[in-house]
């Protein structure tokens, strides 16, 4: 059995369908053009790449191949819908346990590959593009920042796999000097520093959460249901504009909307 997760993978092939695959890019990632509802738009993610030349990316990490290959991809879609009336929107299907730790990914410029992707996702938000994040594995640190996080829309499958962090368990753990258990039991009471979607949710990051029946092999009734959000998602991109205003509001980001009210009020 693999080490590293497939959801990514499974469900990239299960949504993009007959969608025509996009040449020229690493073997970790997949992108392909197709519709959803009649609407034009690009599917992508990062996978396993066993074969990666970088060792330390071959687990679906995102690494330097796989952060200028995204913006690369990217780039192509702002470039070749500049001045149309209808933009393909763009589909993040997000299963990413880390960014690639490595010293030659250090050296080689790993923050600019990533901030890189993260660029190219937000110029084609502000371009008019609707960007769309689904999560279906893990969604953890550097990776999620730089493929995913800058979506206009963020729709999170119920599943104990599916996770959003800034570090893995073990190493935070290390980090604040705890055992794992501890820092669960911290995680209880203290919403940013958990792992499930609920708590993630309670931050008001996400737009919809929904259930599924096999997340690691979906059903055609998972791709119909998931399919139906995904469309619904963009279409509210179209109605309500381009901003991140959506993830202002919860309960657990008051502070957040304080801080920006007295900017706003000085500034």
């Amino acid at each position: 059995m693999s080490s590293y997760s497939l959801r990514g993978l499974h469900w990239f092939n299960a949504l993009s369908g007959d969608a025509k695959p996009v040449d020229g890019l690493p073997a970790s990632l997949k992108v392909a053009d197709g519709f959803l509802g009649g609407q034009p738009v690009r599917f992508l993610a990062v996978v396993a790449d066993p074969d990666n030349r970088f060792v330390r990316a071959r687990n679906g990490e995102v690494g330097l191949l796989e952060g200028w290959g995204l913006a690369k991809a990217v780039d192509e879609v702002i470039t070749a819908d500049e001045g149309k009336p209808q933009k393909r929107a763009l589909i993040a299907i997000v299963d990413v346990p880390s960014q690639a730790y490595g010293r030659r990914e250090e050296a080689l410029g790993i923050h600019q590959a990533l901030a890189g992707a993260a660029d190219s996702y937000a110029r084609a938000r502000l371009a008019g593009h609707a960007v769309i994040g689904l999560l279906v594995g893990k969604a953890m640190s550097g990776a999620f920042l730089a493929h995913g996080y800058q979506a206009n829309r963020l729709i999170a499958l119920r599943d104990p796999g599916v996770m959003v962090h800034a570090m893995g368990k073990a190493s935070a753990a290390r980090v604040t000097l705890r055992s794992v258990e501890e820092l669960e039991t911290l995680a209880a009471s203290v919403p940013p520093m958990a792992y499930d979607i609920d708590s993630y949710a309670s931050l008001g990051l996400l737009w919809e959460t929904l259930s599924v029946d096999r997340i690691e092999q979906p059903t055609a009734t998972d791709v119909s249901r998931v399919t139906e959000c995904l469309t619904q998602a963009i279409g509210d991109v179209v109605e309500k504009g381009r901003d991140l205003s959506s993830r202002l509001g919860a309960s657990n980001r008051a502070a957040s909307s304080h801080v920006r009210q007295l900017l706003r009020e000085q500034w």
